[in-house]
């Protein structure tokens, strides 16, 4: 293990248990991490986990030990976080998820960014692929009670989608090939005119289209950048994208 490893475990990472690993659906596993300091943490809905993934393994680049995940779900109580990793790019982390076990210890740093949950609209439409999921259950469970919701969440195998913690799905499924902007939009051309009052939009997932869709809103429907949060997770073209 490199100096550089030994300096982010013991000074920079703060460090978990994972105390169950399940399988959500085919492509995606849950993580359940514990750790006391968690009870402390000062959380915002929507944050990341900037997880090393690769300590010790001598063949990995330092950019492709670090990978983020979203925070799927929180219980300061027991000190618990939940996590969901999708495998559909066959990369390091999904290598890594395949293959780490209950008691394994995780490195990790905390990671706000602007993708999180913001309640001061009145209606939302949310948007994204399977490796955007868990994020959008976040969102959806943090934007206060009593706003119109509509979503349009995609893969190309429907049933590899997953329900949120509860087993509850208040999110709509769609069953969409890879990049499917022209489809999306499309359907949002149906549903934003009925969205009611103050409205902001959620697009994460797959940049390529979440591109289309920020320059549809913003030059076909002519919506202020700040109503439209824009979150890429991967590209097919990079490695180690957040």
């Amino acid at each position: 293990m490199s100096l550089l490893e030994n300096i982010l475990k013991t000074v920079v990472l703060e460090q978990a248990t994972i105390i169950e690993k399940m399988v959500l659906s085919k492509g995606t596993y849950g993580l359940r991490l514990q750790n006391d300091s968690i009870i402390k943490t000062h959380f915002t809905p929507g944050s990341f986990l900037r997880m090393a993934i690769g300590i010790g393994n001598e063949k990995l680049s330092m950019k492709d030990k670090i990978r983020s995940y979203s925070v799927w779900d929180i219980d300061k109580t027991e000190g618990i976080i939940d996590v969901a990793i999708a495998t559909h790019s066959n990369g390091v982390g999904a290598e890594w998820v395949k293959n780490c076990k209950e008691g394994d210890t995780v490195y990790y740093k905390w990671k706000k960014g602007n993708f999180i949950a913001d309640d001061s609209a009145d209606s939302y439409i949310m948007v994204g692929d399977l490796s955007a999921l868990s994020h959008l259950y976040m969102i959806n469970r943090n934007i206060g009670n009593n706003k119109q919701i509509e979503s349009l969440i995609y893969n190309a195998d429907k049933a590899e989608l997953f329900s949120d913690t509860d087993g509850s799905y208040p999110l709509n499924f769609f069953e969409l090939p890879e990049n499917p902007y022209q489809e999306i939009i499309a359907k949002l051309k149906t549903i934003t005119p009925t969205l009611k009052g103050k409205t902001m939009a959620y697009i994460a997932g797959d940049s390529r289209t979440c591109l289309a869709l920020h320059h549809f809103f913003r030059k076909e429907l002519g919506w202020d950048t700040k109503r439209i949060k824009t979150k890429p997770f991967w590209n097919p073209e990079k490695k180690g994208l957040e």
